[in-house]
């Protein structure tokens, strides 16, 4: 495939929480689903050695339990367990918080206005804990001065002049509604009826995809700072959360940075900058399909487009984007007629070789990929149609070997071997081949 060029942040593949390889985390993925079956019997006990041989060098993480009511179709490992502080100034009363969790907080005066920020700086102050590790605690406090649990992140994402909680954080914004929902904005769970324990806040960092039914979420949680794919509003208590926009945030100069990859600009010109593979493709729909087909119109490709371009991907956009391709001199999956960061950048910074005159484009029938359903079609419990339709689809491209009986409507240990191999026959490693189909699997293994 094309050599990546670095960018914007794009669409989530697969939660960034799986792209860890050390033993506790790929215990704990096994867990999910091979528990019951003798075969991840058989890889629990390897790991395990593994955890053992390792535990001189370092710790390994833990396995998550539920906390909170389960959700069928939700792996336990997901389920947060968020003890929170109270109010607190920074670096805290000799490292423990001012006030009881419980205790009512005073709401900020009325003259004092919240610290000016940006979208951009909310999401890399995110970053800057992600990177790090940083530990969850309720009573410790970063070198930053912000106490490491979900409300501390949260007030120091937003710049906050000391540390809040979820009791606090609702009177630094602004009540708005999921469709409003962008980066830098919060999902807030506060519950009085358990404030310490049964409360929870992330901080939005854009949708995955079109369905607006995942987005990337940071958030401070056991074992420590995670981004990570998730389920809109949250795992749990999902009818709880409501979204907050922070009232000191300020128009970016060159507009937010999606994580998810599908920002949908307003009148403005989309960003130079590669917003994703899956803002292209079969069900895309928004400003940056526009802008591809006028770059490809004005590199020699006005003859794929009998109307357009416009925002809804359609073959002549894929038609044309092949030409494009091919008169690099790329074939195969280097021409497939979906832009990735190098088709991009080229068109963008106006290199490469034009398309060729010609009368007609490389001829060939719209990729007839159904669209993507969702990530939670494909998740432990699930039982739909697509489930079988994904099944039969490995099995086509020969991947059959790991179905018994099958394929079935129920996801099963099978559908996720078979994913697996399928995405590591991609030469993908990591989150990227954790065994749930995304949107670039389902591209391709439909393609």
């Amino acid at each position: 495939m094309e050599t990546p060029v670095l960018g914007t942040p794009a669409f989530e593949e697969c939660d960034p929480a799986s792209d860890c390889d050390c033993p506790g985390c790929a215990l704990r993925r096994l867990n999910r689903e091979d528990r019951r079956t003798p075969a991840g019997h058989r890889a629990v006990v390897v790991v395990a050695a593994a955890s053992a041989a390792l535990a001189a060098g370092h710790a390994a993480p833990a396995l998550a339990t539920s906390h909170g009511p389960a959700r069928p179709g939700v792996p336990t490992g997901d389920e947060p367990t968020t003890p929170q502080g109270g109010t607190a100034p920074l670096h805290g009363p000799a490292g423990h918080p001012a006030t009881p969790p419980d205790a009512p907080s005073a709401p900020a005066p009325a003259a004092a206005k919240p610290p000016a920020t940006t979208r951009a700086d909310i999401i890399r102050r995110a970053r800057t804990w992600v990177a790090a590790k940083v530990p969850y605690s309720m009573t410790a406090y970063w070198s930053d001065g912000y106490r490491q649990d979900c409300s501390g992140f949260v007030s120091m994402a937003w710049n906050l002049p000391g540390n809040e909680w979820t009791g606090s954080l609702g009177q630094y914004g602004t009540r708005i509604a999921k469709e409003d929902l962008q980066p830098g904005d919060i999902l807030l769970f506060h519950n009085p009826a358990d404030p310490q324990k049964g409360s929870h806040v992330v901080i939005f960092g854009g949708w995955t995809d079109y369905t607006h039914s995942y987005y990337v979420a940071y958030e401070q949680t056991r074992p420590a700072t995670r981004r990570q794919a998730t389920p809109y509003a949250y795992w749990s208590h999902s009818d709880r959360y409501v979204a907050y926009r922070y009232r000191g945030v300020t128009a970016d100069a060159a507009g937010p940075e999606q994580d998810g990859g599908n920002a949908e600009p307003g009148a403005g010109q989309p960003s130079d900058a590669f917003p994703g593979r899956s803002s292209f493709g079969p069900g895309a729909n928004n400003a940056y399909v526009t802008r591809l087909g006028r770059m490809l119109v004005e590199r020699g490709g006005k003859r794929f487009y009998s109307v357009g371009p416009g925002p809804r991907w359609g073959d002549a956009d894929r038609r044309a984007t092949q030409a494009f391709q091919q008169a690099q001199g790329w074939r195969g999956a280097d021409a497939d007629g979906l832009p990735g960061p190098l088709t991009w950048a080229l068109l963008v910074g106006g290199q490469g070789r034009d398309i060729a005159p010609g009368t007609a484009g490389p001829a060939g029938p719209a990729t007839g990929v159904p669209a993507f359903p969702g990530r939670a079609m494909f998740r432990p419990g699930a039982d739909n149609p697509y489930v079988t339709q994904l099944g039969r689809q490995l099995v086509k491209k020969g991947y059959g070997r790991y179905y018994a009986v099958g394929p079935g409507p129920r996801w099963g240990a099978a559908d996720r071997r078979a994913v697996e191999a399928f995405q590591r026959a991609q030469g993908w490693r990591g989150a990227a081949a954790d065994g749930y189909p995304g949107p670039e699997t389902w591209r391709r293994l439909f393609s």
